[in-house]
């Protein structure tokens, strides 16, 4: 599982790369290297990148209800 986790975070990346591209510069990326927005490979990279980001709520749930937020930044995760 630990494969998938680090794919579908790789493509969330290169959506949030993408759009803030888009965002900043007009400038669409996945569609520039695939042949355009309505291309069939640049749906299927559009695709993956969305179903790669409902994948990472798993790991994101997984970590909210453990308190590993809290161990990354290095607040105590227990009370006294």
């Amino acid at each position: 599982m630990k494969a998938i986790n680090l794919i579908t975070l790789l493509l969330v990346i290169v959506g949030g790369v993408n759009w803030g591209l888009v965002g900043l510069a007009q400038f669409d990326l996945v569609a520039t290297l695939f042949g355009g927005q309505s291309a069939t490979l640049s749906r299927i990279v559009y695709a993956l990148v969305g179903l790669s980001a409902l994948w990472q709520l798993v790991p994101f749930s997984k970590a909210m209800s453990t308190d590993e937020p809290y161990a990354e930044r290095g607040y105590p995760t227990t009370t006294r």
